[in-house]
């Protein structure tokens, strides 16, 4: 999962780092389209059987799955790494709030704080940002209501997952196929619903870069879904939130990040919590909670 965390956190640094050269939109094309492909292959040469129209509530998972994809990339291509990565991460929590309407759990006092604790979160890293990263970029971002954006990903993932935990019948293999394929209509959707901000000209370390995000949002995949098949899904959740760590080292590697204390505490109050819902499994036990 260390592993698989650490490939993730490539990946979105690699997006990051792809804003300066072409559109979110076109990042996300070459994800999903070379997630379909691996991940098609392998069903196929495992003999599993893929899966289309039912069951319906696969469409469940793909579609809230292609969103929380589409609005995480956008987001990782105006907010820095962590930051995203942190707020998509909130996923725990909004799983057990929606647990109650979806799954009829309903959620103890703690499950609230946590929201609360999250929502606080957001905030402060929305201020820390303010004040560490340059004005002229903050202008940018907030006029975008960027944040929002991020943490909305994370409310999809829940639902997706909510809709995942339905599916246990079906080949993972199949599902991830499934869900491939309806993210890579809506990232080629999005090329006509959103204007494009780059001209089409791609250099070699670009397309280079392109490969990458492919390579390693892949490798994570296979990695996740190595160790949820073998280790105990909650606590495997919890060592999947070491990503935020991963992308704030490359973050300073690489971007020369520097942090707030307000941002640092905003984080922490987004992952404590989520992590201590992970424990003590407050929400419905899900596994793959990774959907980026």
């Amino acid at each position: 999962m260390l592993f698989g965390a650490l490939a993730f956190a490539l990946m979105s640094s690699l997006i990051h780092g792809l804003s300066v050269y072409c559109d979110w939109q076109v990042i996300a094309i070459a994800r999903t389209f070379l997630a379909l492909t691996f991940a098609a292959g392998l069903a196929t040469a495992s003999g599993a059987s893929l899966v289309f129209f039912r069951p319906r509530v696969i469409w469940i998972r793909s579609i809230a799955g292609s969103l929380a994809l589409m609005s995480g990339f956008y987001s990782l291509t105006r907010l820095p790494v962590a930051d995203v990565l942190t707020l998509t991460n909130m996923f725990p929590i909004w799983v057990a709030v929606l647990s109650w309407p979806v799954l009829g759990v309903r959620p103890r006092w703690p499950t609230w704080l946590a929201v609360l604790a999250g929502v606080g979160g957001v905030v402060l890293i929305q201020q820390g940002s303010r004040l560490s990263i340059p004005q002229a970029e903050v202008d940018g971002v907030l006029r975008g209501n960027t944040w929002v954006i991020a943490a909305m990903s994370s409310v999809f993932s829940a639902v997706a997952l909510l809709g995942l935990n339905r599916l246990q019948r079906v080949d993972a293999r199949a599902v991830v196929a499934h869900f491939s394929f309806v993210s890579l209509l809506f990232a080629i959707g999005s090329l006509f619903v959103f204007p494009a901000t780059k001209p089409w000209h791609f250099s070699g370390a670009t397309v280079l870069m392109l490969l990458g995000v492919g390579i390693t949002g892949t490798i994570g995949q296979i990695f996740l879904t190595k160790a949820f098949a073998v280790g105990d899904p909650s606590r495997v959740s919890v060592v999947g939130l070491s990503q935020v760590g991963f992308g704030a080292l490359l973050e300073l590697i690489f971007f020369d990040r520097t942090f707030h204390g307000l941002t640092l505490l905003g984080m922490g109050l987004i992952i404590v919590p989520s992590a201590w819902l992970l424990l003590h499994r407050a929400a419905p036990e899900l596994p793959d909670p990774q959907l980026n």
